[in-house]
């Protein structure tokens, strides 16, 4: 009778994952976009602040130059296609908790609006190294470039239909 040993589970190899990963899809896209999501809105949630307020304020504050309200909203309009409305609504939010400021016609971050980004950026730096470390460069650059290609064909396609 012989006998087995049992032994330890092993990782898969790296190109073993590669292999069973599923092609890239907008369900796959869409996935990774909102587990991602969902961990950086658990902490802006820390904050008291919504994804769509940290979008805008972060447009903001990393303006070259303080931007008009229409301005930021049409940034902000290009960057989560949402309704202009719903925008002017996120950015009077944003004034009334004093995270941004009326500067004539521009709408720069406050001192506030800036140290919360940077707590929320500090708080989630940890969690994103977890996700994003160990995948190679090469892989990095590759989903990037698809991801581009993929914003760009889409969003001649949500042109077209507003436009028609």
């Amino acid at each position: 009778m012989t006998s087995t040993t049992p032994t330890a589970p092993t990782a898969p190899a790296a190109d073993a994952v590669a292999t069973d990963a599923p092609p890239a899809d907008a369900r796959v896209l869409g996935l990774a976009h909102y587990a991602a999501r969902g961990v950086l809105e658990r902490f802006l949630a820390r904050h008291g602040v919504t994804f769509q307020q940290q979008v805008v304020l972060r447009a903001a504050a990393t303006a070259p130059t303080p931007p008009t309200r229409e301005g930021l909203v049409a940034e902000v309009r290009g960057t989560l296609k949402a309704d202009p409305a719903d925008i002017r609504t996120v950015v009077d939010g944003l004034l009334d908790q004093g995270l941004l400021v009326e500067d004539g016609a521009h709408l720069p971050a406050t001192d506030a609006g800036r140290e919360l980004l940077a707590a929320v950026g500090a708080a989630v730096a940890p969690v994103s190294a977890r996700i994003w470390g160990g995948i190679p460069a090469e892989d990095l650059a590759v989903a990037g470039r698809v991801l581009a290609l993929v914003t760009e064909r889409a969003d001649a396609e949500l042109a077209a239909l507003t436009d028609g």
